[in-house]
């Protein structure tokens, strides 16, 4: 029997498609019905982009580098999170106007709203914590402490968000 050896490469490769792997089963589509929304890093504002025409139908002001964008899943509200003005700013979708702007911690760059649309999780980069959003009032209502800086959100049907940062940390909902 001929036995072949991996190389260091062959082994690399195979780890990032593993992991490429893994990730893609813990992402969750959010119908946001016949619109996108696209963040604007140095406009500070939100793009709407009908689907059917593919045309822009709405540009939304937002705070200050907007970076990362969740949509409810009912697909009545957007969160941004704009990480350098530290905030949450919440489109309403009907009107694609800026509702509520929440105040969360420092250089905020992820944010997922759970499956029921109860919360929003924001990952806060600076501040090395979560904030969580209670979209009824679009108040804070807690912060989280995680490891060092937490990055992306997703969050499960199975009633778990998983924040991607140098470990895996998985929060109960």
């Amino acid at each position: 029997m001929i036995t072949k050896k991996m190389s260091t490469k062959q082994k690399l490769c195979s780890i990032v498609l593993v992991s490429a792997a893994m990730i893609l089963l813990f992402v969750r589509i959010v119908d946001a019905g016949p619109f996108v929304y696209i963040t604007n890093l140095d406009s500070n504002n939100v793009s709407v982009i009908n689907t059917a025409t593919n045309t822009v139908i709405a540009t939304v002001n937002v705070g200050i580098n907007p970076v990362g964008v969740a949509v409810t899943a009912a697909g009545t509200k957007v969160y941004v999170v704009n990480d350098d003005s530290n905030n949450v700013s919440v489109i309403d979708t009907a009107t694609n106007n800026v509702t509520a702007t929440v105040p969360v911690g420092i250089y905020p760059v992820g944010v997922v709203v759970t499956p029921d649309g109860t919360k929003a999780y924001v990952a806060n980069v600076g501040s090395n914590n979560v904030s969580v959003i209670n979209t009824a009032t679009n108040i804070a209502t807690a912060s989280v402490s995680v490891g060092n800086y937490p990055y992306e959100l997703q969050s499960l049907q199975l009633g778990q968000m998983y924040l991607w940062q140098t470990v895996i940390a998985i929060l109960s909902l």
